[in-house]
């Protein structure tokens, strides 16, 4: 027994078992998808697309091959916000919280792979996380409930109004993107909020307030809110965040939106500013938006949310410390420093080979789904980003796709929800450390 324990433990590493939790995730939630009580017209839909729709919910993405208020039943968006909820904890979270409701024992192999699923820095304290992780998640959300809850029972009645507002928050904090607005109009997501200050504002801050993180919630609560007491990732993302907010709200305030009347145009900014955060939400049609407009979405798209958050992407640490390292190697210095602390090499060397990654994919794929739907190379590259970084934003071409094209957007939902470097970690070899180590030898870069 204890041959066959160490010998699970040493196939199933950690991050090869989030692998497999999420790929059961998404097949289990394609099959039942897949069934005639999932549609509204009780007649089942092809398995691919039931592959397409549950990876995007379990991968918490947002982008859609069905209009979701048209295509399914109760039962089917059901199952919709059952894959987001699970999907935007982790299924590794999910089961542990589970475990710990129901009084069962948590062995050190658990808190491990939780250790990595949540992205924490030590395995002491891993469960009191878990516990704040879950308890911030519910009452964030009922929150948010609360919140829709009175535009859309005035607009919809009571009953639906506070599934609307159920379904719309959860969708949000988890940076899901999924929504029941084709009931106004198919693929229409919340275009026809675009002026309506309260839905704008509280869409936005759930999306933010998921895509934060709770190890930066918690960090901020134990400094009690002093900026110079937390630690350096929780600035760096806060500074991140707000950067990344502010830069693009003025490029669509001053360019993109610059006809419309002043405070639809602001909300208007606003909005596309936050959700390329890994939302998927969208208040203007994409089809319509400037190439500048959708390039800096797709660099926003890449860059997604915090570590250890609901949202995907390379995360706003790496990009921070890509363009730190940069900066100090332009300057000639040795070290990244920021904040009065040096980032160490192997972050730095981590941060690059995520960004390469994304990039490579990024742009293999779009180059083959521009061949294989005859696209341009800007539209293309816009749904792989979607794609890559969980978001769920689209120029209208998702419905439209072939079945390779579909295929390869399911892996990049995959790969962006479960992270590049957990992927490659469980995938080539779960052991990190080199044999041996060869003389250095000098190049000339540039």
């Amino acid at each position: 027994m204890q041959k066959i324990r160490v010998w699970l433990m040493d196939k199933f590493s950690p991050f090869r078992m989030i692998l497999m939790s999420f790929m059961i995730l998404i097949l289990a939630g394609a099959f039942l998808l897949s069934l005639p009580a999932a549609s509204a017209s009780r007649q089942s839909v092809p398995f691919l697309n039931a592959l397409f729709t549950s990876a995007s919910a379990a991968c918490v993405t947002g982008l859609v091959v069905y209009d979701t208020a048209m295509q399914w039943s109760l039962f089917g968006r059901a199952v919709i916000l059952v894959l987001i909820q699970i999907g935007g904890l982790g299924v590794v979270t999910a089961m542990i919280g589970l475990m710990i409701m129901s009084g069962r024992r948590i062995s050190l192999m658990h808190r491990i792979t939780l250790q990595d699923a949540v992205s924490a820095h030590q395995i002491g304290g891993i469960l009191n996380f878990t516990i704040f992780f879950l308890k911030g998640t519910l009452l964030i959300e009922c929150l948010g409930t609360i919140l829709l809850f009175p535009f859309f029972a005035r607009e919809y009645g009571s009953l639906k109004g506070l599934g609307y507002a159920l379904f719309h928050s959860l969708s949000a904090f988890n940076n899901a993107g999924f929504d029941l607005m084709g009931v106004k109009a198919p693929f229409s997501s919340l275009t026809g909020y675009a002026a309506h200050t309260g839905i704008n504002l509280i869409i936005c801050s759930l999306i933010i307030l998921g895509g934060a993180g709770f190890m930066t919630w918690r960090d901020l609560i134990a400094s009690k809110f002093r900026i110079s007491n937390l630690r350096l990732q929780s600035k760096l993302i806060l500074f991140s965040t707000v950067f990344l907010v502010s830069l693009p709200f003025c490029f669509f305030y001053f360019h993109e939106f610059s006809a419309y009347p002043r405070n639809e145009r602001i909300l208007l900014s606003l909005f596309q500013s936050v959700t390329p955060r890994t939302a998927g939400f969208n208040t203007f049609d994409y089809s319509r938006m400037s190439e500048a407009g959708l390039l800096l979405t797709i660099l926003l798209m890449l860059v997604g949310g915090a570590p250890g958050s609901t949202a995907g992407g390379m995360k706003l640490t790496t990009a921070a410390v890509i363009v730190l390292a940069a900066v100090s190697s332009l300057k000639g210095k040795k070290d990244a420093c920021v904040f009065r602390r040096r980032i160490r090499e192997e972050d730095i060397v981590s941060a690059f080979t995520l960004c390469f990654l994304y990039l490579t994919l990024l742009l293999a794929g779009s180059a083959v789904l521009s061949v294989l739907e005859g696209l341009p190379l800007i539209r293309t590259m816009f749904e792989c980003a979607s794609a890559l970084g969980t978001v769920g934003l689209t120029t209208g071409i998702t419905p439209g796709l072939c079945p390779l094209s579909k295929i390869i957007l399911i892996f990049f939902m995959y790969f962006g929800r479960v992270g590049g470097l957990t992927m490659t970690y469980a995938v080539i070899n779960s052991e990190r450390t080199q044999p041996r180590r060869y003389p250095a030898e000098k190049l000339t870069i540039g």
